[in-house]
């Protein structure tokens, strides 16, 4: 650089020579000489300068590399240390882990039996509507995910949940025999929670005024049955619910299945759901064995009422009334069959018409009644074959003979079949019994008949014989 310094201040010198009448002085060679001078040093006093700073740099770089190598020292000895300490740990735990396994000894077994008893406990309990009185407090596991997760463990169980792990079944089994009383909520259809007091005996039923509660184990809460039970039922339980301590013992309903049988037998269809379930055919049916029974009752009112008019003109022959089958004989004997008009033959003649105008309204219906007695059975019969097609479309729809689509079908042959015979077995007896009250009017009139006939025919011999 100073020398390209020069070479300018050179060409300025000589640009300013060969130009005159610049008004400019002229350069001269010493001021040249002490420019250049002065441009030397001011180039040494840089190089110098940076000179120092390399150096300066240069400390500085070998002291951070003497850190970082000294650094590296102490990572390499403090690596080497914790190497050589986990190998010592390693072959520590192996020595534990076989002392271990010599003093535990038959513990082993006894902690898989724990885990055996946690899963079963864990199984129970989730089932259990007495975990509602003890929902899981702030910050601690519920009792049932702690016994599964117990049950599931790999490691020993410790002595903190052994404890709880009893607890929890004594706690249980404890509160099994009791009948407890607390608020609680209760799962509506719609989601919502209402408050009420709930009465718990022990895991098998829970009540709620008069209302039968079920467990829900996924919400873990108690809901409302999808219908409720029986009044006789209801009334246990409101009496139940509104009984004080100390009123000594109340009948109450307890399901020793935990809840399932109420719950079946509150699913349990009654007569117009099984009715309806018989369908067209069903109605048939009923609607035959209604008629049947409309007019056997009548007819057992209008045979009852004839027999109680019979026996009271039984008690006065000589006044025949014409309100009764036999008050009608005995106008039609007097009137038709008068002694010495008419001869024997015409007499039995006129008194059998007598006699048989009063069969069809003795045994009327009977003819109708022997009918559907035998419809019953057929008219059954076609439901069930009815529901047999359905079931087998059923099945060929679905591909599977799954008893739940099979059941709707096969409910319709049965309810129909019940039907029929139920229709029929009452229509056979009330027939019976119609039939045997018509014929004991029958048989008084047949027995009278022959003893108006046998009268007649006694007094035309004795006539004959007098005019002989």
């Amino acid at each position: 650089m100073p020398a390209k310094k020069l070479y300018i201040a050179i060409f300025s010198v000589w640009i300013q020579v060969a130009i005159p009448g610049t008004g400019e002085a002229a350069v001269t060679f010493d001021e040249l000489l002490r420019q250049t001078r002065q441009l030397r040093t001011e180039e040494s006093q840089t190089a110098k300068e940076r000179e120092a700073a390399f150096n300066n740099q240069l400390v500085r770089q070998q002291r951070l590399l003497d850190e970082a190598s000294a650094a590296r020292n102490r990572a390499e000895a403090l690596s080497n240390s914790l190497s050589s300490r986990f190998d010592q740990n390693e072959s520590r735990i192996a020595e534990l882990k076989l002392l271990l396994e010599q003093h535990q000894g038959n513990l082993g077994e006894l902690f898989g039996v724990t885990r055996q008893i946690a899963g079963d406990a864990a199984n129970v309990l989730q089932q259990s509507q007495i975990s509602v009185r003890f929902p899981a407090l702030e910050g601690e596991e519920d009792r049932v995910a702690f016994l599964k997760r117990t049950a599931g463990a790999k490691a020993l169980p410790s002595i903190r949940e052994l404890e709880r792990v009893w607890f929890e079944l004594q706690r249980e089994m404890t509160e099994s025999g009791k009948v407890s009383r607390f608020p609680g909520g209760i799962l509506q259809p719609d989601n919502s929670t209402r408050n009420a007091e709930i009465i718990l005996i022990g895991p098998f039923t829970a009540v709620a005024g008069s209302d039968y509660l079920a467990y829900l184990p996924g919400e873990q809460i108690l809901g409302g049955l999808s219908r409720q039970p029986i009044k006789k039922l209801k009334d246990a339980a409101s009496r139940l619910t509104g009984a004080k301590s100390g009123n000594g013992y109340l009948p109450a309903i307890v399901d020793p299945a935990r809840g399932a049988l109420l719950g079946m037998y509150v699913e349990r269809p009654d007569y117009i759901e099984r009715i309806k379930t018989g369908h067209i055919v069903g109605y048939i049916i009923i609607s035959v064995g209604i008629l049947g029974v409309l007019v056997a009752v009548f007819q057992y009112f209008y045979l009852i009422i004839m027999r109680i008019k019979v026996a009271s003109q039984l008690r006065d022959r000589e006044h025949p009334n014409p309100g009764n089958p036999l008050g009608r004989l005995l106008l039609a004997a007097n009137n038709k069959a008068d002694a010495g008009k008419d001869s024997p033959e015409v007499a039995e003649l006129r008194i059998s018409e007598a006699v048989l105008r009063e069969v069809p309204k003795l045994e009327r219906f009977q003819s109708f009644l022997k009918l559907a007695v035998a419809a019953g059975p057929l008219l059954g019969l076609i439901g069930t074959v009815v529901g047999m097609i359905i079931t087998f479309q059923t099945i060929t729809a679905s591909g599977a003979s799954d008893p739940k689509l099979m059941a709707h079908g096969i409910g319709q042959a049965m309810i129909a079949t019940v039907l029929g015979l139920g229709i029929a077995i009452p229509l056979l007896f009330i027939n019976a019994g119609l039939a045997s009250l018509s014929r004991g009017l029958l048989q008084v009139l047949d027995e009278y008949s022959s003893g108006i006939l046998a009268q007649r025919l006694g007094f035309a011999k004795g006539v004959s014989s007098l005019n002989h």
